[in-house]
């Protein structure tokens, strides 16, 4: 075995530590960001489903056990992903999806915490992560009085 692929496979998100999350889950410091899995503008489905399967199932490997992710990311396209690559779970894998965003097309958000949209958004959610609940669940605040804003 060559000496690069030694180095590798003996890599773990383990390695920097951990971290504890609200009192009661305890998590690698490395954790996997689930934003880019998606299309160009963080929006529809990414050119190589294939790939972004095998990165979130490689992730889970070197011992990441958190993920985050949105339901705004694709729309709904990450979670999708997450599911399909890892479901059932691992015992020790937290999945974190925030919600308090729209999109209404490629690069664009628009903010939106009410109660009915958070719902609706909680409840797809737990559907396409395909989860009784969530554990960890962040709601996006507007820095900007609730007006859209675009992402290049």
């Amino acid at each position: 075995m060559k000496e690069s692929t030694k180095k590798a496979t003996s890599l773990s998100a383990a390695t920097a530590g951990t971290i504890e999350l609200g009192g009661e889950l305890t998590v690698n410091r490395l954790g996997f960001g689930a934003m880019r899995l998606t299309g160009e503008g963080i929006w529809g489905p990414p050119k190589d489903r294939a790939t972004a399967i095998a990165i979130l199932r490689r992730a889970v490997d070197l011992g990441v056990n958190f993920i985050d992710t949105a339901d705004s990311y694709g729309p709904n396209v990450s979670e999708e992903l997450i599911a399909e690559a890892l479901s059932p779970y691992p015992k020790d894998l937290v999945i974190a999806t925030k919600g308090g965003w729209n999109r209404p097309g490629p690069n664009q958000w628009t903010h939106d915490a009410s109660p009915a949209h958070l719902r609706e958004a909680v409840e797809g959610s737990l559907k396409r992560l395909r989860l009784d609940r969530i554990d960890v669940y962040p709601v996006a605040c507007s820095r900007s009085g609730g007006a859209s804003r675009r992402v290049d």
